[in-house]
């Protein structure tokens, strides 16, 4: 042997592209699949389950609209809870730093309300994810699009 490296043959260029492209398919239908909307929070509320309790989470103003301040609403059904919820924003696939909507009860029995705002994504991606935890109890994920 020489030492030469061999040049890429025609078949071994297509292995190559299809491998490349097959794993940027998987990779796109993963981030897909992890940030579809569930939660039509422009026309209304939206609600989950967390064992025999029900979330129930709306956003005002609407539309709801990154960078500016709206008010997120948790209301709570199926027993007490004896700990205050609180909210996490993000987005679904990316790791981003703490945006945490820190709730306090009103004036209706079980709902809570807290100030927060979404900023805006340098991405251009819309889709957020607000994490509704009921401390000792369990969390549930709210996936849903924002206007910029």
């Amino acid at each position: 042997m020489t030492g030469k490296k061999k040049p890429l043959t025609c078949a071994g260029i297509s292995i190559l592209f299809f491998t490349f492209f097959l794993f940027a398919a998987l990779i796109e239908n993963t981030f897909a699949a992890e940030a579809a909307p569930d939660c039509g929070i422009h026309e209304s509320s939206c609600t989950k389950t967390i064992g025999n309790y029900s979330v129930e989470l709306d956003i005002h103003p609407k539309p709801v609209a990154a960078m500016q301040d709206l008010t997120f609403r948790v209301s709570v059904t199926g027993g007490a809870i004896s700990q205050t919820p609180y909210i996490d924003l993000g987005m679904p696939g990316m790791h981003m730093g703490p945006n945490r909507v820190d709730l306090k009860p009103s004036s209706t029995t079980m709902t809570f309300e807290g100030q927060g705002v979404i900023v805006r994504c340098p991405s251009g991606k819309r889709i957020w994810r607000a994490t509704v935890t009921l401390p000792s109890i369990g969390n549930v994920d709210f996936t849903f699009d924002v206007v910029y």
